[in-house]
């Protein structure tokens, strides 16, 4: 697989003249070499002009010749300039890089090469022999050191793992970036789960503040950002009527409250006192902590 060029990078060599009396001519053009910078090719003399004509390779990538200057890069009888030498996939220089040459003839770096090829550690890039412990996912191989968690960096082995994208994560680390938070405990919420007022809670979490009965499925209140189910919501939080003495929960018959001066009533306890007038949305009276209606009060 890995092949590296650092032996088979060439230059054409290039020959400088002397100022001489007797004829020195390009083997193709006849033109006088004296003085000038020439190639010697198959024991020919030959200008640059036209080595680079009639002798020079062609580039495998750009299809131009590769002058006496370039430095000539060749593979399997095909060749390069060093620049054009480069991974069909992401275009990484190769000169002095391990490659692959595939079968339709593209050359391509290691980690490129890999990803083409099912054999190959995603991880490391190098070969997965055959008896070696891996791990398959998706038609793609790794070594088992090497299918390793994107947050923690462990490997994963026989672990479950979750997927985000195109990156692996073992369940802790997966739960701990990507999970929602419980409201209550902050933790994670791995499975199930319930909402309330668009928060995640864990059901184990969601329970009353003070008796600590589940309270999913149950009816239940809130307060003060705790949670209650109804009878310890009546007996520890909510206020008493001032008329009847009973809770003022909210629920059922009679949800309106009347509030006065630190006074709170059930709308269906709000009556007069001595006529048991309805008093809701009427002028009224106070007297000694009792409710009239303006008539009754003018008699007392």
């Amino acid at each position: 697989f890995a092949h590296r060029l650092s032996d088979v990078i060439s230059k054409a060599t290039l020959y400088l003249t002397s100022t001489m009396t007797d004829r020195f001519d390009c083997y193709y053009c006849r033109d006088n070499l004296h003085g000038k910078k020439y190639v010697k090719k198959d024991e020919k003399h030959v200008c640059t002009k036209c080595f680079e004509k009639l002798c020079a390779n062609t580039c495998a990538e750009c299809k131009r010749p590769i002058g006496a200057d370039s430095k000539e890069l060749h593979h399997k009888n095909r060749y390069w300039h060093e620049d054009c030498f480069r991974c069909a996939k992401c275009y990484k220089p190769l000169a002095s890089e391990p490659f692959s040459a595939r079968d339709d003839g593209k050359i391509m770096c290691g980690k490129c090469g890999s990803r083409e090829d099912g054999n190959r550690c995603q991880g490391c890039y190098k070969v997965v022999m055959p008896g070696a412990k891996s791990v398959e996912y998706k038609n793609k191989m790794w070594h088992e050191e090497c299918f390793t968690c994107f947050e923690c960096k462990q490997p994963i082995r026989t672990q479950s793992f979750l997927t985000k994208g195109d990156d692996m994560y073992c369940v802790p680390c997966h739960d701990k970036k990507f999970a929602k938070k419980c409201f209550h405990c902050k933790q994670p919420i791995t499975s199930g789960g319930i909402s309330y007022q668009d928060q995640p809670w864990h059901s184990e979490c969601f329970v009353c503040h003070t008796c600590r009965k589940p309270l999913a499925g149950a009816r239940f209140t809130s307060h003060e950002n705790n949670i209650y189910c109804v009878d310890c919501y009546k007996t520890d939080v909510a206020k008493k009527c001032h008329g009847c003495k009973n809770p003022i929960t909210g629920f059922g018959h009679g949800t309106n409250v009347v509030n006065y001066e630190g006074y709170s009533w059930h709308e269906y306890c709000f009556n007069c006192k001595k006529c048991s007038l309805s008093l809701a949305n009427k002028r009224f009276v106070i007297n000694a902590e009792l409710v009239y209606c303006p008539d009754c009060a003018k008699k007392l």
